[in-house]
């Protein structure tokens, strides 16, 4: 007589177990452990698991990647750029000054920050030039943009305004060989104006700070310049060409619009982050979900190697079938055996995937530069992902999802097979031997 046979023997005299009795569970880690005969069966849970275990976690490691990737932009590009540009409307923006002071003054705005900026040729000491934007800022302003105040390389903001100093980005000071104290030369089109046409303006100016926002796009072309100097430079003497405004709650920027374009006591029209970014960062929430949907895929196919696996064991497991039902065991006591082995493959796979992929996302920057010291090529280039480090950050409710879909994708795998074995009529079952 069989094992199957042996452990159903309790079975007998009742003709009916509880639901998910020791039996089966005992029966279900029978049929999981390898054995000669069914090498098969085992070879296809093995690639069952391991199909799920690296679905979910390269779910949970790409999902979080995009979050990280999201975030960082945002954070670093709101974190330095204005959340509401204000522009003029009629006349040209000489009252600055008390435009700032009255939107600072609604309930909401963190700070705001008259500008000029405009684009340049920038050269240094290695005969090098390269384009770069300049934006003329007030000192106490710069202190409040922590992405550049709280990442000063070099040098130090204090006395900015007085000073005539330009803070340069990390990568541009790179590109040009500067260094704190040297000079960087600055040539703009919109120069003096001359009988013989409009000559560029071309000016020299000490490097007071470094800084590396992290961003490198803003790395390695921003340039802050001292407003007065700016003006001078750009041909706007008292005058701004826009006031940047900072709120506290960026999401919900379009509930302050209106009342900051009230605020300013003149003509005027602003933009917000959302509507100047939007093309942008509808662009990555595209990508995301495809990616979501590209690999769910991998479950899947998992999932559809578990339904294989559990119709081969449910042929090869005929004979058992059929001394089972004799003892006593019932249809369902039978269908929650091969429920118990298929699930088991999914759970366990999940929680291995989860496993790895949590552990990958909180190791993901030192695993980058592991492979590129292995590959000797930079992985993740930060001249073309914006960022100087691969981020990644873990949303709670999509590992749960990732992990709800995974084990219900694993148990409706088991079904079909299941119910399979359990419609299998004793005398029938014989014959799969």
């Amino acid at each position: 007589m069989s094992e199957a046979g042996v452990t159903a023997a309790p079975a007998v005299g009742t003709g009916r177990t509880r639901p998910f009795a020791r039996f089966e569970w005992m029966l279900a880690g029978r049929y999981l452990r390898s054995r000669r005969r069914d090498a098969g069966v085992s070879v296809i849970a093995g690639f069952s698991f391991l199909g799920i275990m690296l679905g979910v976690a390269a779910l949970i490691i790409v999902m979080s990647v995009m979050n990280g990737f999201r975030g960082e932009l945002l954070t670093r590009i709101l974190g330095v750029n204005g959340h509401v540009v204000m522009y003029p409307v009629d006349r040209p923006l000489d009252d600055f000054s008390d435009v700032t002071a009255k939107v600072e003054q609604v309930p909401g705005v963190a700070f705001a920050m008259p500008l000029v900026q405009g684009q340049v040729l920038a050269s240094g000491l290695a005969n090098s030039s390269t384009g770069a934007l300049v934006k003329g800022v007030r000192g106490e302003d710069l202190a409040d943009l922590t992405p550049v105040a709280d990442n000063i390389r070099q040098g130090t903001l204090d006395g900015f305004s007085e000073g005539g100093g330009l803070a340069v980005g990390s990568r541009l000071a790179e590109a040009l060989g500067l260094r704190l104290g040297d000079n960087i030369t600055l040539v703009s089109p919109d120069g003096d104006v001359t009988p013989f046409g409009t000559a560029p303006r071309v000016k020299a100016y000490p490097v007071s700070a470094i800084f590396e926002i992290g961003l490198s796009e803003y790395d390695a072309s921003y340039v802050y310049m001292p407003l007065a100097e700016a003006q001078l430079f750009f041909n706007h003497e008292g005058l701004a060409q826009s006031v940047e405004i900072f709120v506290d709650e960026p999401d919900r920027v379009q509930d302050l619009q209106r009342t900051i374009e009230t605020a300013a006591g003149r003509p005027n029209y602003t933009v917000t982050w959302q509507t100047q970014n939007q093309s942008f960062f509808s662009a990555l929430e595209v990508e995301r979900n495809v990616m979501f949907i590209i690999l769910t895929l991998i479950v899947l196919v998992a999932a559809l190697n578990i339904i294989s696996g559990l119709f081969m064991l449910v042929k090869d497991k005929g004979r058992d079938i059929a001394i089972l039902r004799t003892m006593g065991a019932t249809r369902g006591a039978v269908m929650r055996v091969f429920l118990i082995t298929g699930a088991s493959i999914g759970f366990a796979g999940t929680l291995a995937g989860l496993v790895l992929g949590v552990v990958f996302c909180l190791n993901i920057e030192n695993i980058r530069q592991f492979f590129s010291w292995l590959s000797g090529t930079i992985l993740f280039n930060p001249e073309f992902y914006f960022l100087s480090q691969l981020p990644a950050e873990i949303d709670s409710g999509e590992v749960v999802l990732v992990v709800l879909m995974a084990i219900g994708l694993s148990f409706l795998a088991t079904i079909l097979p299941s119910w399979q074995a359990s419609r299998l009529d004793p005398v029938e079952a014989l014959r799969y031997e």
